[in-house]
């Protein structure tokens, strides 16, 4: 519990210090004209209250990621508490912040054209590959976890049950991507996101009353579960891959173009994208300390089967016992409305990007239903596989987690060589020292996985080093260059 209480006081003076560090280094302009104001459409630049943006934006970037995630990276022991804590303050946030102010700053643009600006078009259409491919799977399993949960909290959890909700959310998806942002995401969500935070703050102070024995950061850093829990996979970099959102997450980077469109000004930044990271942080180290619990200090009854116990299942069985019937109800609804939220998101962010790329106006219903259709049949299709291969919906996540980390690490090389055109000085560090790491975390992961390469351990982390390097080599290089502001942010 003590590693719990040292691991949220450091996020919340990450935010206050580190976070105003990289604001200060960015250095917003509250006088210039935000995109939300300057284009203002109806539809996708609506300008709108900070407190609900940064509802909205908390919601997008959760999903699942920072309660299924810690669940899974509880497995791993504590050392899941030092990969949040340092991975939201110099990675997640920094991430998020910086994607999101580069977004406002350069009139809403989605991603893969922030970084065609950065890094030029052959890192363009990488990117715009990732961004498609991540978001389409985001989409997709988004529609088929939540209706696992609807399908056993309305039915005996038979597959008619489930299909019934596949086809509901789905359809929401379609709806939500359509309409205005104002018009349902913009009131639904700050609703959904106080269920999410409920749930945690209820649950912190469960443990805080029950304050169970559980592991701590000083008992040591090994893995806690080889033989069950991870299937003997190393911490480094499983860990770095499977607590994702409550990290950091490229996924995050496809949604702050959506909340950039609707900022007012840009001195909110950092309480709307570092902010939202920083929380979403808390909440995954909440949800790893209440998993420690069901899975190293007896608790374990209560999910059945200790280690073994899937995400969902320990989500549910929490709730039920631990917070009551309207409480669980509420947690519950939480959980379920975070991959949805982000679900509909991911295919609004999709649309967007698309448009952006092709050039086509996203204000007409018409020209919008151009870009939407064939994106909802390519998802039909995913769902279909998902749905048909007994593991299609493990191995579509485990592609997830990988293309995530793999689109975090360029988004982090775009930031820095931003950073380093711009100013004066070693401020690009915020940003190379974490690309650094993660470009080592993404090489070796798809060099050793069966879903990769299948490579020996040590070899595969040695080609991740050797890859960082040239990475760095590469961006010095480009640095040299001498971008300018004007045919960056231009």
């Amino acid at each position: 519990m003590y590693s719990l209480i040292v691991s949220v006081l450091a996020l919340l003076l990450g935010y206050f210090l580190y976070g105003r560090l990289v604001e200060k280094i960015f250095m917003p302009e509250p006088e210039r004209v935000t995109p939300a104001l300057a284009h203002t459409d109806g539809i996708d630049f609506v300008p709108m209250p900070t407190w609900k943006v940064f509802m909205i934006q908390f919601l997008n970037i959760a999903g699942t990621g920072p309660i299924f995630g810690a669940i899974m990276g509880a497995k791993f022991g504590p050392a899941c508490y030092l990969w949040i804590v340092f991975g939201c303050i110099f990675a997640g946030a920094v991430h998020d912040y910086l994607s999101g102010m580069l977004s406002v700053r350069s009139g809403g643009k989605s991603l893969p054209n922030l970084v065609g600006h950065f890094l030029g078009k052959v890192a363009r259409n990488v990117m715009l590959l990732f961004t498609v491919l991540l978001l389409l799977l985001v989409g997709t399993v988004f529609v088929y976890s939540p209706a696992l949960i609807l399908g056993d909290m309305t039915g005996d959890g038979s597959t008619s049950f489930i299909m019934i909700w596949v086809v509901v959310i789905f359809i929401y998806y379609i709806v939500a991507t359509l309409l205005p942002v104002d018009k349902l995401i913009g009131r639904l969500y700050p609703i959904f996101a106080f269920a999410l935070l409920f749930m945690a703050m209820a649950l912190m102070v469960c443990l805080f009353v029950k304050w169970p024995s559980i592991p701590e950061i000083w008992d040591g850093l090994g893995n806690r579960g080889p033989s069950i829990g991870m299937n003997g996979q190393s911490i480094f970099p499983c860990l770095f891959i499977t607590v994702a959102c409550g990290a950091i997450s490229g996924f995050h980077s496809t949604q702050s173009p959506i909340m950039a469109r609707c900022i007012r000004n840009e001195k909110y930044g950092r309480p709307v994208f570092y902010g939202s990271m920083i929380t979403e942080g808390v909440v995954a180290l909440v949800w790893a300390a209440v998993s420690s619990y069901f899975f190293f200090d007896g608790g374990a009854e209560a999910v059945g089967s200790n280690l073994s116990a899937s995400a969902p299942v320990v989500v549910t069985k929490v709730s039920e016992n631990w917070l009551g019937l309207v409480g669980g109800i509420l947690a519950i609804l939480g959980v379920v409305a975070a991959p949805i939220t982000s679900g509909d998101t991911a295919f609004r962010s999709l649309r967007l990007t698309i448009a952006d790329s092709l050039k086509i106006d996203q204000k007409s219903r018409k020209h919008r239903l151009y870009v939407a259709i064939p994106i909802f049949v390519v998802a039909i299709g995913l769902l279909y596989f998902n749905i048909k291969h007994e593991d299609g919906f493990n191995l579509l996540w485990r592609y997830f987690g990988w293309a995530n980390q793999t689109l975090a690490t360029i988004v982090l090389w775009a930031v820095a060589t931003y950073l380093a055109a711009r100013q004066k000085g070693p401020s690009y560090l915020v940003a190379m020292i974490p690309a650094m790491l993660m470009t080592v975390v993404v090489v070796s992961y798809i060099c050793m996985e069966k879903i990769g390469f299948n490579l020996p351990y040590k070899l595969s982390v040695a080609i991740g080093i050797v890859l960082a390097a040239a990475f760095t080599a590469l961006f010095y290089r480009r640095k040299a260059l001498h971008l300018t502001d004007a045919n960056i942010e231009g």
